[in-house]
């Protein structure tokens, strides 16, 4: 790795993936990492892997990555990450999925930079859709991870451990809720901001975000997720008739913008398929729950 000089010297980063069957992109991924400019840190990588059947454990040997296994039966996504934390060293924990890949070898540094400020214990980058993502999620890639922009059109603790890091000391003040069936990045990175802490979003520590997902896979992801957004927003509600209306405007919205960048004939059945999946997997999620106002449901789910 390249060494520069910035803010911060001497300070030791732990690079941690969730791994199943990720070897898709892993081996792209762990080049990428090792191309990183940094100014005299240590970066160690470790895979935390939930039983991969594929090649991911070789690729990860073959870069000399410090594995660590979690069974399928005992995984959950915070137990993953915080098995993954108290195997590392470093004073920063840095988290990327296996199927992100840095645009640039300046994505380390631009995630990390906003820690010089002591009072933010969260970063989160940008990330952007790659050559064969679904329209529909490009365009949800492009309104909560846009190019520029301090993150305030989002909560002071939207966070996504696809491309995010964390202070060592914050995580242990804490750590990840292991009950969760997702978002333990915004539950944990919500903790913090009640004991006075901030989330930064870094927009130019950026990472192409590969999905390949069958449909049904996309509706469990956004059930699973609104599940988990009802233990931080327990007063958060949908109401089938917001199902409806969020459906319909999405699929306007993402037509127009396939109309416009004239694919709209090619990518109209996957704009159709992905919206379902998601606002349906959303209300399924989250319909028993109390009422949120209609402001903070717009903030989330309605396509702007």
């Amino acid at each position: 790795m390249k060494t520069t000089d910035s803010l911060e010297r001497n300070r030791s980063v732990s690079i941690v993936i969730r791994t199943l069957n990720e070897g898709r992109y892993l081996d792209e991924l762990l080049q990428a990492i090792k191309k990183q400019t940094i100014d005299r840190m240590s970066v160690e990588t470790l895979i935390v892997d939930s039983g991969s059947t594929d090649n991911t454990l070789q690729i990860a040997e073959r870069h000399q990555c410090k594995i660590v296994h979690i069974q399928r039966e005992e995984f959950s996504f915070g137990r993953s990450l915080n098995l993954g934390c108290n195997a590392s060293l470093g004073e920063y924990f840095v988290f990327i999925s296996g199927h992100c890949i840095p645009t640039d070898q300046n994505w380390l540094m631009a995630l990390i930079e906003p820690f010089s400020d002591s009072s933010v214990a969260v970063t989160y980058g940008r990330q952007m859709g790659g050559s064969e993502s679904k329209f529909s999620e490009q365009c949800l890639f492009e309104k909560y991870f846009p190019a520029s922009g301090t993150g305030e059109h989002q909560s002071p603790y939207f966070c996504n451990n696809a491309n995010s890091a964390f202070r060592r000391d914050a995580w242990a003040k804490f750590r990840f809720d292991e009950s969760l069936t997702g978002l333990e990045d915004m539950h944990l990175a919500r903790k913090l901001w009640e004991d006075g802490m901030r989330t930064v979003y870094a927009p130019s520590a950026a990472v192409y975000h590969h999905h390949h997902e069958r449909w049904r896979q996309v509706k469990r992801r956004y059930e699973r997720e609104a599940i988990a957004l009802q233990k931080i927003m327990p007063e958060f509600h949908i109401h089938l008739s917001d199902f409806i209306r969020y459906f319909m405007a999405a699929l306007w919205s993402d037509s127009r913008r396939a109309i416009g960048q004239r694919v709209f004939w090619s990518r109209c059945k996957e704009i159709l398929f992905f919206r379902f999946c998601q606002y349906y997997g959303v209300w399924k999620g989250n319909h028993q729950h109390r009422q949120l106002s209609r402001r903070e449901k717009e903030k989330y789910f309605y396509p702007t």
